[in-house]
């Protein structure tokens, strides 16, 4: 009897010990997929609390009032048109609010899953000289709608080719080049990986106030397939920008990024439209054209006279950054500091 016992005692306890020993194997395998999402949460330098999923509606800082009734019931207008894209002035009844819908078509973007990272990085972005991420919405068949603020000031193409005086002021060139280069700044060092804008021009910078750059359209390459990308590489190209080499490659770097910029200089400096052939060279052209004229030095108004070093300053900023060779480029941070040093 008492052999029965010992018997049935070393039963239970070894049903106990397994039943433990099954119980931690699975506490660990899904301490270990909980520590793979960390690991994941890190590298992409978001914080997954700071958001909320509300159907196929993802809201990041400035959108936390958003639901899809009211973006895909919104009234709105065209303002733009891509190959890859259009983007919709839409008014939110339910908030009296305009926002910024960027439609991008199912046939030109990447799959839901290979981007929904970058989305994540993208919507956690705050500068104040680059556009937030404040929706992302996934439709059905594969539709992606991007939410953005509205900045009704529009943008600085049309700020420098409007015949508006404030665009030949220094201060207010002055103060949209730092401004543009702080937002660039931030892109390309102010992340864990640096976010290359990939379409930077005059029509992407919007102007909010005291003529304020916003930058947008930074990253949205990272959401097109090859296809669309080298579509919108050579969209830019024949409005002035991206060097011929950057078209053949469908290559977006740094560097391109740099080289935008100088034009963007130019541009602001001329008040002309970059050159749309693939011989145009921003060097040559600018200085053809007599940089220090009238308009810039302000002769036929008294009022807008600058010290003609100040543009000068400038101006060599703008033809390094259009160096036809990527390595002689100035990189972002001295960029910034060149320009700090003609402000100071």
């Amino acid at each position: 009897m008492e052999r029965r016992h010992k018997i049935m005692l070393i039963v239970a306890l070894s049903s106990s010990f397994t039943l433990f020993i099954t119980l931690a194997l699975i506490y660990l395998c899904r301490r270990k997929r909980c520590s793979k999402d960390e690991s994941w949460d890190k590298e992409s330098n978001i914080e997954v609390d700071d958001m909320e999923m509300k159907g196929d509606l993802l809201r990041f800082e400035g959108g936390e009032d958003l639901n899809c009734f009211d973006i895909l019931d919104a009234p709105g207008e065209v303002i733009g048109k891509s190959s890859y894209g259009t983007l919709y002035r839409a008014n939110l009844v339910r908030n009296d609010s305009v926002v910024v819908l960027r439609f991008l078509r199912p046939t030109c973007t990447e799959k839901v899953q290979d981007v929904m990272h970058v989305v994540q990085l993208l919507g956690s972005i705050r500068h104040p000289n680059l556009v937030p991420l404040c929706g992302f919405y996934l439709g059905p068949r594969g539709e992606k709608l991007l939410v953005h603020p509205f900045y009704r000031r529009g943008n600085l193409a049309q700020f420098i080719r409007d015949g508006n005086g404030e665009s030949l002021k220094w201060s207010v060139i002055y103060r949209i080049s730092i401004g543009i280069a702080g937002g660039l700044h931030y892109l390309h060092t102010g992340l864990q990986n640096p976010i290359i804008h990939g379409n930077l021009k005059s029509k992407n910078i919007l102007l909010g106030r005291n003529q304020q750059p916003i930058v947008s359209d930074f990253g949205l390459h990272l959401l097109l397939n090859p296809s669309a990308t080298q579509e919108m590489l050579e969209d830019a190209a024949l409005e002035g920008y991206n060097q011929p080499k950057s078209i053949k490659t469908n290559a977006t770097n740094l560097e391109t990024d740099i080289f935008n910029f100088g034009v963007i200089l130019f541009e602001l400096l001329s008040g002309k439209e970059p050159k749309s052939n693939e011989k145009a060279n921003p060097d040559r052209d600018f200085k053809s054209n007599a940089i220090l004229d009238h308009r810039i030095l302000g002769f036929s108004n008294p009022e807008n006279r600058v010290d003609e070093e100040h543009i000068l300053k400038l101006t060599e900023i703008a033809i390094a950054c259009c160096s036809s060779s990527p390595s002689l480029r100035p990189n972002i941070k001295q960029i910034c500091k060149k320009l700090r040093e003609i402000g100071s």
